[in-house]
């Protein structure tokens, strides 16, 4: 599954799977766009680990609910091209499913605008680079986009994430038809992960409430880790998988086979 001489954007970068996938992608030889919204300090952390693995590495912040935000990105892109584009920004509120009170439409609106609509006008605003890495290696440039089982199950940490994701499952199916052949696009569907996501929205104790209930309850055991999940979102950005398009791969330690 070689990576070398990719050119990669991965948004949502900083930390977390975006900061695991993209120093898989540098460690197999390719070149990484950084991307942050707001914690400048652990993208240039992300960054100096690609740049460890001797990969050729730009930084760029931008807020991907922001369409001038999404250009700006693609516009940091200095190689002529693009070969993979990971859309892996993402943003929640906790929210138990059952207080319908506890979600406003503000929040619906800003959850999709990052999970939804963020992967949208990134890819609008790579096309163009996107099919000229088409032309250029003669096989389909990738997008991965990162959404979750929540997106199938109608679970996770709110109803409005759940159905924000569920969108970003059908929309990589219309965008697989619509870019075909020089683009291919597919989704990866993570169960649990162990990262400050549950931390930064539940707190340490929530945190490792949610870690152990998981681990109980999965048929294989495991907490996912973020370079867990990262290699698949890694196999589907590389060649290895050049002739999958329109697939959600789901990732859940077996979660899904729990009656």
């Amino acid at each position: 599954m070689s990576k070398d001489g990719l050119c990669a954007i991965v948004t949502g970068s900083a930390s977390g799977l975006g900061a695991a996938t993209a120093a898989i992608l540098a460690t197999g030889g390719a070149r990484i766009v950084v991307n942050y919204s707001n914690s400048k300090a652990e993208a240039e952390a992300t960054a100096d680990l690609c740049r460890s693995a001797g990969a050729e590495v730009v930084v760029v912040q931008g807020d991907v609910s922001r369409d001038e935000d999404c250009r700006k990105i693609a516009a940091a892109v200095p190689w002529g091209r693009l070969d993979v584009l990971v859309n892996n920004a993402g943003t929640t509120k906790h929210v138990p499913h059952h207080d319908l009170d506890g979600l406003s439409a503000e929040d619906f609106q800003r959850i999709y605008a990052v999970n939804t609509i963020g992967p949208f006008q990134m890819i609008r605003a790579a096309r163009a680079l996107l099919e000229a890495g088409a032309k250029a290696s003669g096989a389909p440039s990738a997008v991965v986009n990162v959404s979750s089982v929540a997106g199938i199950s109608g679970g996770g940490s709110s109803v409005a994430y759940a159905a924000s994701k569920g969108a970003l499952n059908t929309m990589t199916q219309s965008l697989a038809r619509a870019l075909a052949p020089l683009i291919r696009v597919n989704t990866v569907c993570p169960g649990y992960i162990d990262t400050p996501w549950f931390t930064k929205g539940r707190g340490e104790a929530g945190a490792k409430a949610v870690r152990d209930a998981v681990v109980a309850k999965v048929p294989l055991k495991v907490a996912s880790t973020a370079e867990d999940i990262a290699q698949l979102v890694c196999f589907l950005a590389s060649p290895a998988s050049s002739n999958m398009t329109g697939e959600f791969v789901r990732m859940d330690a077996g979660m899904h086979l729990v009656l």
